[in-house]
């Protein structure tokens, strides 16, 4: 085979870049846009697979990450770690996760939270919750709600451990210095 012929071979056509490039940018894209809210939200209910209601009125007093996603959506699935890794270093604080699936049932939301070992609250979406934060046309999008009701912010995509930290601990109590 002479080098043309060779070179001919292994370039790749423009709708190969064109696809390889897509591809790069899905998966390296940056991992969320946040936006400042600052509005109440209204009252909100979900019923966990345990068959306990959870509702807005009972986190009060807690800063909460709302967080909506589903179990085929792999950025998702890329920060659930970083949601419990946070949640359990900061829950002690005031922190709390509720994980709302957009389009899964209650028994595959819970077997896939044991599956993978979280321990934070999870359920399905519904009408009221929907109400409360809007519709939600992308997963992963998460909320942060204050102490108070207050959604704070809202963040569209893939969520990070310093992200985090940068929202929601100045809406935590101070812990006392001895």
């Amino acid at each position: 085979m002479d080098r043309q012929a060779l070179i001919k071979k292994w370039t790749p056509s423009p709708l190969t870049l064109i696809l390889l490039g897509l591809i790069a940018w899905l998966w390296f894209r940056p991992p969320a846009d946040v936006s400042e809210e600052n509005r109440p939200a209204p009252p909100w209910q979900v019923t966990l697979p345990d068959g306990r209601v959870l509702t807005s009125d009972a986190l009060k007093g807690k800063v909460v990450l709302v967080n909506f996603w589903a179990t085929w959506c792999p950025y998702c699935r890329k920060e659930k770690p970083v949601i419990d890794r946070f949640w359990k270093d900061t829950r002690s604080r005031g922190f709390e996760v509720v994980s709302i699936s957009v389009d899964d049932s209650p028994e595959k939301i819970s077997a896939w939270m044991q599956d993978k070992g979280y321990a934070f609250m999870a359920a399905p979406t519904n009408a009221s919750v929907a109400a409360a934060f809007g519709y939600v046309s992308s997963v992963p999008t998460s909320f942060i709600v204050d102490a108070e009701g207050r959604i704070r912010h809202k963040i569209a995509g893939q969520v990070h451990y310093p992200r985090l930290e940068k929202l929601v601990v100045p809406l935590l109590p101070r812990t006392q210095q001895p």
